[in-house]
């Protein structure tokens, strides 16, 4: 129940303001107690208290140019009202702070000067229907016109100070806000790559220990089935091929374990100065030789400013080569694979592009642990090998994905030189 009225307050709160019966209570004493009751002079007033009241409802008026068409409707209306009552005489000057002040929180300083000036010329101006010949103006009746005149720029300008004062904090507390964003976002993105550590040494330990706890076994089978398949007699053909299903299987699974204890073990860096382009045209000749009944088309965007820096040029090729696989892979028939590079504030970025199946986004934080696919006959190791390689090196990779789009592979490798 409380949200429901939340809503209907909040939209009730944007149209009545507080501020619009304190606008409509000035405008009131003003009808009431000023020196004109005409129907006139009220209904200039009247006219005055609805622009005040609806100008900040009006969207239009809330960009520059709209305060300069509100500054210059109040100067009208404001030297409509004075010139009917009595012009240099009347007691409503005091109106014509609302468009120096309407200018102040709205048009900056040149606005502001522009605006007080027209006021002040616009007050002086009654002077003009002043008859010379049979009036004048008493000693202490110019110091109080010199007053008015003079309380025009000086509330302008202190109106003028505390708006950009408030401009000031307003824009602090954005800025103070955006680096608030970008550091919660900062500490996900740590907080994701802290646990996917967590989860890579965890399974590391435990995939190596299993790995050499099944080595063993494993090569008693092989062997026993070598040894079997040299003893039965040549007519029995079953038996011979079930006994050739044993030793292939046994590979298989060998090639597995051996996959698995290069997740597992630490990485050993052989870091030299290479070219990352030549590294990467390696990689894509590979997957080219690799996919032609995908007839997938490789793109490449090399660009020149990357120069040599010092990586694993190894173990980066075979980085390379499987995301440019996997891209093949989630290509449609006759898609387009592009693959770019370039240096972004001391780092190489390659890029791997595919407009493929997309990643779900439920998918996106996982794709990187050990052991998650989405392939019928994956491992799940591709992509965390992968990543351990990157961060080896002390680079970082992320991914941009949307279904039905394709993917973007991003790698950031420090541009670090051999000493």
């Amino acid at each position: 129940m409380a949200e429901t009225d939340q809503a209907p307050r909040a939209a009730w709160t944007r149209y009545v303001r507080a501020q619009d019966f304190v606008w409509l209570l000035l405008f009131a004493a003003l009808a009431v107690f000023g020196p004109e009751h005409t129907p006139v002079a009220l209904s200039l007033l009247a006219c005055l208290a609805a622009f005040q009241v609806a100008e900040s409802k009006i969207p239009a008026l809330d960009t520059e140019r709209g305060g300069v068409i509100s500054a210059a409707i109040k100067l009208i209306l404001t030297y409509l009202l004075i010139g009917y009552t009595h012009g240099i005489n009347s007691s409503y000057y005091i109106i014509l702070l609302f468009p120096v002040m309407s200018a102040a929180t709205t048009l900056g300083l040149i606005g502001t000067i522009v605006v007080t000036l027209l006021a002040c010329a616009e007050y002086l101006s009654f002077l003009l229907f002043v008859d010379w010949s049979v009036q004048y103006i008493p000693r202490e009746e110019v110091n109080e016109l010199l007053l008015r005149v003079v309380s025009l720029p000086v509330v302008a300008f202190l109106t003028l100070e505390l708006a950009e004062a408030n401009r000031n904090r307003a824009r602090n507390y954005q800025a103070v806000a955006e680096q608030l964003a970008s550091a919660n976002a900062s500490l996900r993105e740590a907080e994701a790559a802290v646990r996917r550590a967590d989860r890579l040494a965890a399974l590391g330990q435990l995939t190596a220990g299993l790995a050499h706890e099944l080595r063993n076994p494993l090569t008693t089978m092989r062997t026993s089935a070598e040894m079997l398949n040299k003893q039965l007699p040549a007519a029995n053909e079953m038996a011979r091929e079930l006994a050739g299903y044993i030793g292939s299987e046994v590979d298989r699974t060998n090639s597995l374990i051996t996959r698995f204890l290069e997740f597992a073990r630490p990485l050993k860096l052989r870091l030299e100065a290479a070219d990352v382009t030549a590294c990467l045209e390696r990689a894509v000749a590979q997957a080219e030789r690799h996919s032609p009944p995908l007839g997938v088309s490789f793109f490449r965007n090399y660009s020149p400013d990357v120069r040599p820096f010092s990586f694993d040029a190894e173990l980066m090729e075979r980085v390379f080569y499987n995301l440019v696989i996997n891209a093949a892979q989630a290509s449609q028939k006759k898609g387009t694979v592009t693959v770019k590079t370039r240096p972004v504030d001391g780092e190489v970025e390659i890029s791997v592009i595919d407009r493929g199946v997309g990643i779900e986004p439920k998918d996106l934080e996982s794709i990187f642990n050990p052991f998650f696919t989405t392939k019928p006959d994956g491992v799940g190791l591709g992509l965390a090998i992968v990543s351990k390689i990157v961060d080896e090196h002390g680079g970082h990779i992320l991914v941009e994905s949307r279904p039905g789009e394709g993917s973007v592979f991003l790698v950031y490798l420090p541009a670090r030189q051999t000493q």
